[in-house]
């Protein structure tokens, strides 16, 4: 509270940790869960899973599905499995009507294609802690959907990165921390990361674009509001 950060969301990644994160947001309205199969987890993606997800998602604690895509670095789980957990679970949050929180490494051209075939633009889209290129964001901006700015966007090599931020429309973005990883500098290097560091985000963001810390926290909180209709005023 003290760093500004009056709510923030708990992110699944498998079924223990997606019934982790709804049991949290039940017991503290300042928490929202977002449930979900990482694609490095795909491979153990079947119908019960899927039936698991699907009563979550109709709680309205649940905000997104996620975090879901593919990742084709670690390949954890092979990419055909990636692929099936992914376009099943883009179809489920079109039928309950939520928005997608994705997870992309190594993988921006497939995770694009599958998602302007598979999503629409009814459902609002979360590019997570994007890392692509500026080609890669024009897609997203394109089609309404939103780029995750994270931890990274501070780290002194990434200038395309920052580059990709000055244009962007400010419809387009959001604030993430991708708590407990990828803390900021000057935290740069120490776990965990958690919610309060979101505020050098927001300052890095204000620096690069020109524009003031206030501006920056009143667009980037409206961009909360529309990528997640269930996200309840405090």
């Amino acid at each position: 509270m003290k760093a500004g950060v009056e709510r923030f969301v708990v992110v699944g990644w498998d079924l223990a940790s997606s019934e982790r994160a709804v049991v949290l947001a039940g017991g503290d309205s300042r928490i929202f869960a977002v449930v979900g199969v990482h694609p490095h987890d795909a491979q153990h993606w079947d119908a019960a899973t899927a039936v698991r997800l699907r009563e979550w998602a109709r709680n309205p604690r649940v905000i997104a599905i996620g975090e879901i895509g593919l990742d084709f670095y670690r390949d954890l789980s092979p990419r055909p499995a990636q692929e099936v957990a992914f376009r099943a679970q883009l179809a489920l949050a079109a039928e309950i009507g939520l928005p997608v929180v994705i997870h992309c490494r190594d993988a921006y051209d497939e995770t694009l294609a599958i998602l302007e075939s598979d999503a629409g633009r009814e459902i609002p889209v979360i590019l997570h802690c994007f890392l692509g290129t500026m080609a890669h964001a024009q897609r997203l901006w394109s089609r309404g959907w939103f780029v995750g700015v994270d931890g990274p966007i501070t780290f002194k090599a990434n200038e395309d990165l920052r580059a990709i931020l000055r244009a962007a429309p400010r419809e387009s973005l959001l604030l993430e921390t991708d708590a407990p990883y990828l803390s900021p500098t000057p935290f740069r290097g120490r776990f965990p990361n958690e919610p309060s560091r979101l505020l050098p985000i927001a300052e890095k963001v204000a620096e690069v674009r020109g524009e003031t810390l206030h501006v920056v926290a009143d667009f980037t909180t409206a961009n909360a509001h529309r990528a997640f209709p269930r996200l309840t005023p405090p």
